[in-house]
């Protein structure tokens, strides 16, 4: 971006401002009534030409004008973007969102999701915290020959249950004898640190129990698995928001795409990883995030922290890539700090 004289500069905002407004390409001509200095439309297109040699343009048809690439967009955002502030009305909205004095944690978050939505237009995506409080007792509950129930209850008094399929053929005393043994070795650890050290606890005692227990604490406990988590901590809302936004046949399908990805939770375990791997709005533009690269989507998403300035969560809205990035990312960033402000406080 340093690199490119006023004009080339200007030309390439031009571009990108009025795409990101209307989706549609901008011709020479077009520029020639809104550029700062009197040029012809000629000289604009030595420049769009220009800017498509350096892989920052593309015109999608032979006598179209120029639309932003992928590349373009990304040097946009992190060059020339201007944040807008957060307007009365989108602050309301949040706000009004989280007023309540509901004790419900996936209740407000849901809400959470239904107001970014509300807000921008697009799809939310609302990754609810993680519950880490030391375990106090977990059990195995069989529900049928191929099903199950395991119990997890927390020092704090939380509790969950999740059903699962067990390996074939356990029997009420391989239960029990599995769900003593992770009571054990369980006393004092969150669900990470007993998941981290159960394989190795396994082997050591793997003589102490048989192979049915030792197959049923293994699968159990993947219940709460990295994967497993975060399909059950996941809230998208505003399919129709996108659904609407498509215009052709195959934009229809990219985002049907996008959303069944999303239903089947294929690839949020790295989703989570990006968000987790700083503080601050992040801006994933087409196959920057693997999980939205077929679909031309673009994803602006925050993390939100607890007391402790740990990530415990995040939220996030996905859009085409003509994102109105300067209006949503502060809308992302403010929600994404009440969200966490709020966890704090309860806590």
């Amino acid at each position: 971006m340093a690199e490119m004289n006023d004009r080339t500069r200007e030309v390439f905002r031009r571009v990108v401002e009025s795409y990101l407004e209307s989706g549609d390409p901008v011709g020479s001509r077009t520029l020639t009534r809104s550029m700062t200095e009197k040029v012809s439309a000629a000289t604009i297109r030595n420049v769009m030409q220009d800017l498509e040699y350096l892989g920052l343009l593309n015109s999608p048809h032979v006598s179209a004008g120029r639309i932003p690439t992928q590349l373009g967009l990304r040097m946009f955002v992190d060059g020339l973007l201007e944040m807008g502030d957060l307007t009365a009305d989108d602050r309301a909205k949040i706000e009004g969102t989280l007023g309540t004095k509901e004790n419900d944690v996936g209740s407000l978050l849901d809400r959470v999701g239904s107001a970014l939505s509300g807000a921008t237009s697009g799809a939310s995506l609302v990754l609810a915290p993680k519950h880490e409080a030391p375990i106090r007792h977990i059990d195995f509950v069989a529900l049928g020959p191929d099903r199950a129930l395991v119990v997890l209850v927390f020092a704090d008094g939380h509790v969950e249950n999740r059903v699962f399929a067990p390996p074939m053929g356990q029997t009420p005393s391989s239960m029990r004898e599995a769900a003593n043994f992770l009571n054990a070795i369980a006393a004092g650890k969150t669900l990470t640190e007993l998941r981290d050290g159960i394989a190795r606890e396994i082997a050591i005692h793997r003589r102490e129990l048989d192979d049915l227990a030792s197959q049923l604490v293994e699968s159990g406990l993947a219940t709460w698995a990295a994967e497993g988590e975060a399909h059950a901590r996941l809230i998208v809302r505003g399919r129709a928001n996108l659904l609407g936004d498509a215009t052709q046949a195959e934009d229809l399908e990219r985002v049907r795409q996008l959303f069944d990805d999303l239903e089947r939770k294929r690839d949020i375990v790295e989703f989570l990883e990006l968000t987790e791997g700083g503080q601050g709005v992040r801006i994933f533009i087409g196959s920057e995030n693997k999980l939205f690269s077929l679909s031309g989507s673009s994803l602006v998403v925050s993390p939100y922290m607890n007391a402790d300035r740990k990530i415990i969560g995040a939220v996030g809205v996905i859009g085409p890539t003509r994102l109105n990035y300067g209006r949503i990312v502060p809308i992302v960033d403010y929600t994404a700090q009440l969200v966490g402000r709020l966890l704090s406080d309860r806590e």
